[in-house]
């Protein structure tokens, strides 16, 4: 009996570790995802425009599948490696997300090049002519997960930096939970944007009250110009974190003249206005000439992207 009891106190003790280690993970993970809160909401502003175009009832499984995609990336791809990189080759973290940092800036810069200069695109022009829906769910669904794994990877990296913990576990399972919790912050709001216009059908036809119609048809009509404001929106913030990448990764390498001047030019802007308004208008500052820079750069590699290293991974791929 005294031995059943010895064991039940171990079993107790035990208990309260754990329950002690889940809190410890918890508040870990939320002052880790706290850091990473500019990023979520680029997240959230760049998806929704993988669904435009598609009919009502493919909108939240295309969602599912791009935050299916983003747990993949951020718990089985990206969390290892940001511990393995963190723990034994942190040197390589800063080249790895300016690579990815460049990739924004160009998804970016293509964006608003094809605006300013339209032109046909074979590819484009082949579903067209053979449109096949399912092909161009693939092809979107590719591209968000694509888009998401680097957004993913900037989200883990400021999480882990901000992670204070006393071993790798810890680490791992605060991460985990930063990584989920996010995936569901953002795709959750995803999902609510995009489905808001069937939410204002159904109010503007079965609402008890002329107040709870006229609200349901707002959002019907206000919807197209949400969902188009979000994508100027997406690839705003696909240019100001893809700059702010590379400039904070030049500082990091030792090349801080160009992160300094926009720092000295933002704190400028800040202290030219009243007190209430200095933080937002540095940040704002700041969040601009970064998002200048990030064009600028994805112009550059747009030509090198397109000539060179399209053309080099489309003949490697021929002679496989």
């Amino acid at each position: 009996m005294s031995g059943l009891l010895a064991l039940l106190d171990d079993v107790a003790g035990i208990a309260k570790v754990a329950a002690s280690s889940v809190d410890d993970v918890v508040a870990a993970a939320g002052k880790a995802g706290a850091k990473t809160a500019g990023v979520i909401i680029d997240d959230a502003a760049v998806t929704p425009k993988y669904v435009q175009g598609f009919a009502p009832a493919r909108e939240l499984p295309i969602i599912w599948r791009i935050a299916r995609g983003s747990v993949f990336n951020k718990i089985v791809l990206l969390l290892p490696v940001a511990l393995l990189l963190a723990n034994f080759a942190p040197w390589l973290i800063t080249p790895l997300l300016m690579i990815g940092g460049s990739y924004l800036c160009f998804e970016g810069a293509e964006k608003i090049f094809h605006v300013l200069f339209p032109h046909g695109s074979h590819v484009i022009e082949e579903d067209l002519k053979n449109p096949d829906p399912g092909h161009l769910e693939e092809q979107k669904v590719k591209g968000a997960i694509k888009t998401d794994f680097i957004l993913s990877a900037e989200i883990m990296t400021i999480a882990l930096a901000a992670i204070e913990a006393p071993n790798l576990w810890m680490q791992a399972a605060t991460l985990a939970v930063v990584g989920l919790g996010v995936t569901l912050a953002v795709y959750g709001s995803v999902a609510l944007i995009v489905k808001m216009d069937d939410v204002g059908l159904y109010l503007a036809n079965n609402a008890p009250t002329p107040i709870g119609r006229g609200l349901g048809r707002g959002l019907v009509k206000g919807m197209p110009g949400v969902m188009k404001l979000l994508s100027i929106v997406g690839t705003a913030a696909m240019l100001w974190v893809g700059g702010s990448i590379i400039i904070h990764g030049l500082e990091v390498l030792g090349f801080g003249w160009l992160g300094h001047h926009i720092h000295d030019l933002a704190y400028a802007a800040g202290h030219a206005v009243s007190a209430q308004w200095e933080g937002f208008v540095e940040w704002t500052a700041k969040a601009t000439m970064d998002g200048i820079f990030g064009l600028a750069w994805g112009m550059v590699l747009i030509p090198v992207a397109t000539k060179v290293i399209a053309p080099m991974i489309s003949r490697k791929t021929k002679s496989h």
